[in-house]
């Protein structure tokens, strides 16, 4: 178990995916607004990717171990210390009884991951960990963790010395700008050519009235097509207004003249278009944003949102996983076996003499046969 000392700003249990399959009773899915990172975590302390660890946002927290523990840090630089000594992220550390582990606030990135041996085992809700604040549930009372609470973990099997590679660690912003990807759609016939041109160009500035709900952009001005300037009133007046529609993770919901991200809490519906949508494999980049930040959106095909999806799942497992104990590559940690000979046999020869066999069994009347083979 580990004990809460300082909360920190708002940290919470996730897993990965999350909640899934709930959106029709309500419930998003939830889960880590950078899986990338919080994959790799797990990876390194060799739990399944997806299992529940913690999420700290801008200011993570101080805990207190009550038993030897392996640990991996990752996403965003908190400079972690061990009573009082810095560790490094992206590496799994070993934790003894009664050691504490402080963490800052984020020196680059926003949300910090933290992934223990044996994962979190807090009671799932609708077939997930992950909290969801808005509704209270999930998590650990459905709320962020708090001053003196018990974090249950499951038992332990890991050990120290796991290492990310370099290569399969995402990089991070440094100098407040994003690139993010995006696809069209579903509604980008309701913005005209002027519109599209325009918001792909601009430079889109984070709101401070952004959480795991929504990321509000400060920009230009949007120009529309004439579907949504001419169109019926069972679609609203504005012209961003259209009859409630289902809304895809990471959809771009233009309210009004202001463009809202719906991330891992948001809504499933709702009255507004959605002309461009981030596709899962870019919400790392969303994750790791601060307030004040500033985006620039490009357009790339549903194919290579999906080309970018398998390339980041596969990053997101053993083969990024170098162990300094062992010295080597994990993915060329194949057993090899020595073979004398190889000895090959003809199946359809063996099933002709088989029946041959059994003729000869039916003639005679017998009702077995020994077999001796001559090398």
């Amino acid at each position: 178990m580990v004990q809460v000392i300082k909360k920190g700003l708002e940290t919470s249990v996730q897993d990965y995916p999350g909640r899934i399959g709930t959106l029709n009773q309500g419930f998003p899915s939830s889960g880590p607004m950078d899986s990338w990172s919080f994959r790799l975590a797990n990876i390194l302390v060799e739990n399944e990717s997806g299992a529940a660890a913690l999420e700290c946002q801008f200011m993570g927290p101080t805990l207190k171990f009550d038993s030897d523990r392996i640990i991996a840090i990752t996403g965003a630089n908190m400079n972690p210390k061990i009573d009082g000594k810095l560790v490094p992220l992206w590496e799994s550390l070993a934790v003894k009884k009664d050691q504490i582990l402080e963490m800052s606030y984020a020196t680059v990135g926003a949300r910090a991951y933290i992934a223990f041996s044996g994962g979190i085992n807090t009671t799932p809700w609708l077939g997930s960990r992950s909290t969801f604040h808005k509704a209270g549930v999930g998590g650990i009372d459905g709320k962020a963790i708090q001053d003196g609470q018990i974090i249950p973990l499951n038992k332990s099997k890991s050990y120290p010395g796991r290492k990310i590679k370099k290569d399969s660690i995402p990089v991070m912003s440094t100098n407040k700008k994003w690139s993010i990807e995006v696809v069209k759609g579903p509604n980008d016939d309701w913005v005209d050519d002027k519109g599209h041109k325009m918001f792909l160009n601009a430079d889109w500035k984070l709101q401070s009235k952004s959480d795991r709900t929504g990321y509000r952009l400060d920009g230009p001005k949007w120009s529309f097509a004439e579907k949504a300037t001419n169109k019926g009133l069972e679609h609203g007046t504005f012209p961003s207004n259209i009859i409630d529609q289902g809304y895809p993770a990471g959809a771009i919901n233009l309210a009004g003249q202001t463009p809202i991200i719906l991330v891992n809490d948001g809504p499933s519906m709702g009255g507004f278009i959605v002309p461009y949508t981030v596709p899962s494999a870019s919400f790392w980049k969303l994750g790791q944003a601060k307030p004040g930040d500033s985006f620039n959106f490009v357009k790339i095909s549903v194919d290579k949102a999906q080309e970018l999806r398998s390339e980041q799942t596969q990053i997101c497992s053993e083969i990024s996983v170098i162990s300094s104990k062992k010295g080597t590559d994990l993915n060329d940690k194949k057993k090899k076996i020595k073979i004398n000979h190889i000895k090959i046999i003809d199946f359809d020869k063996e099933r002709m003499n088989e029946k041959i066999r059994t003729k000869l069994m039916e003639r005679r009347g017998m009702k077995s046969i020994k077999i001796r083979y001559f090398d």
